[in-house]
């Protein structure tokens, strides 16, 4: 990788393979029904990190690949799977949230209904994208088992009925630690790992992938739940202090504030140390740097 790597370049450059390619595959926004597609495109095209397409390239990359049309289909899917799923934790009978990513939530815009369908609707399309692309049909494949069982019930929709469920419990570290697995951890996991396969990276090495991944996907949620807490929503781009007025579980009320951030920088430095271990540091300089990233991120 060139000595000049600048991660801003790195993450802006596959947003924008990310963005143009959405804007070209998805249904335009007066392709009937419209509504439905403008509400579709209102919460995709609302300003996200693109975080979770941005692992799938540096999980692809990292192990080899060279070609990132090939993957661009799965990273742009799983954008479309994490979009569907905030405007559904946004809806009233979830979180109900007024804000997301600084501009009023999709139900706020188009009513419940509308945006229960548009959610549906990313869903839907994110697997017709899955099979698309020239990568080998059994790439895809498991590409598309990984990404199930991220989402379902043993993952982020799981995780979803856990954390409703235990509102207003007194939260202990194992319950929050199940919750934020499944419901947060479970989909970034699934991204990296969905890159390394499309580049053919070895079980063993997959492996590495999970478990760095995970660790990054708690330890990203530990820092949603300290900026619920701590930021504006200004910064943070959706309301804050909500989780503490719903009674929901968090890290920081399990374990306090300090050893929350405790917890976050060492799981980042473990999935650092096990990535860099796995491809060298040189190749591994994205992944450290979205790491130290999540651990300082402000929004």
């Amino acid at each position: 990788m060139n000595r000049d790597f600048s991660f801003t370049h790195y993450w802006q450059e596959r947003t924008r393979w990310v963005n143009e390619a959405l804007d070209r595959w998805l249904p335009s926004e007066d392709t009937p029904p419209a509504v439905l597609h403008r509400a579709m495109r209102y919460s995709l095209f609302a300003g996200g990190k693109r975080l979770r397409p941005l692992l799938v390239f540096m999980g692809y990359e990292m192990a080899g690949g060279t070609t990132p049309e090939e993957i661009l289909p799965a990273a742009c899917a799983i954008e479309l799977i994490h979009t569907f799923s905030l405007i559904h934790d946004d809806l009233p009978a979830m979180d109900d949230d007024d804000l997301r990513r600084g501009k009023p939530t999709c139900h706020r815009v188009f009513g419940e209904a509308i945006a229960i369908l548009a959610g549906d609707g990313l869903f839907s399309y994110a697997f017709r994208l899955l099979t698309q692309g020239p990568l080998p049909p059994e790439r895809k494949v498991r590409i598309i088992e990984t990404l199930t069982e991220a989402t379902g019930s043993a993952g982020m929709i799981g995780g979803q009925v856990l954390d409703i469920s235990c509102e207003g419990q007194q939260p202990t570290r194992e319950r929050v630690l199940e919750i934020h697995r499944r419901k947060t951890a479970a989909l970034i996991r699934a991204s990296l790992v969905v890159g390394g396969i499309g580049a053919g990276l070895s079980e063993a090495g997959l492996q590495v992938y999970r478990e760095a991944g995970e660790k990054m996907g708690i330890a990203f949620q530990i820092v949603d739940d300290l900026l619920d807490e701590l930021g504006s929503p200004e910064e943070v781009g959706k309301g804050v202090k909500k989780d503490l007025a719903r009674g929901k579980c968090t890290y920081p009320r399990a374990v306090g504030l300090e050893k929350a951030r405790e917890d976050a920088a060492r799981l980042l430095a473990e999935a650092k140390g096990a990535i860099g271990e796995l491809v060298g540091t040189e190749r591994a300089r994205p992944f450290l740097a979205l790491a130290d990233f999540i651990l300082s991120r402000t929004y």
